[in-house]
């Protein structure tokens, strides 16, 4: 019976401490005059500029911020794919719009350079 309690206690304290924990918290971070970065949850006594990070997935902030590639990425990316896949490759010689010949593996090689170069260009470091 004493065990009960001790429980019913424990959730009834858990229940009504689960507001305060959804609360979001405010964190400051600030440089010291040598430049140290401090943080804390209490405001920096000196003049401070805030800004507020709402993250409510649940992720981390630079996940929520990553931004999204360039096109020139996602193409150089495609095109990576593509020609390390092996299959065929049309080319069109004559300019018609249609594939008058596969491409060669002379051909596929610096094609395959020249993508890997644009990828080191056009992606971010953390998407490679």
């Amino acid at each position: 019976m004493n065990t009960l309690r001790t429980l019913a206690l424990a959730l009834a304290v858990t229940v009504a401490a689960a507001p305060a924990l959804a609360q979001q918290q405010r964190v400051y971070q600030w440089k010291d005059a040598k430049g140290v970065t401090h943080y804390t949850d209490v405001p920096p006594a000196q003049a401070h500029q805030t800004r507020d990070l709402d993250v409510k997935d649940g992720k981390p902030a630079e996940a929520a911020a990553k931004k999204p590639e360039s096109e020139q990425c996602t193409n150089a990316r495609a095109n990576l794919v593509r020609l390390e896949g092996g299959g065929p490759i049309g080319i069109d010689t004559n300019g018609d719009g249609k594939p008058d010949r596969n491409m060669s593996d002379d051909e596929r090689k610096p094609q395959i350079e020249l993508n890997q170069a644009a990828v080191k260009a056009f992606c971010t470091p953390a998407a490679r």
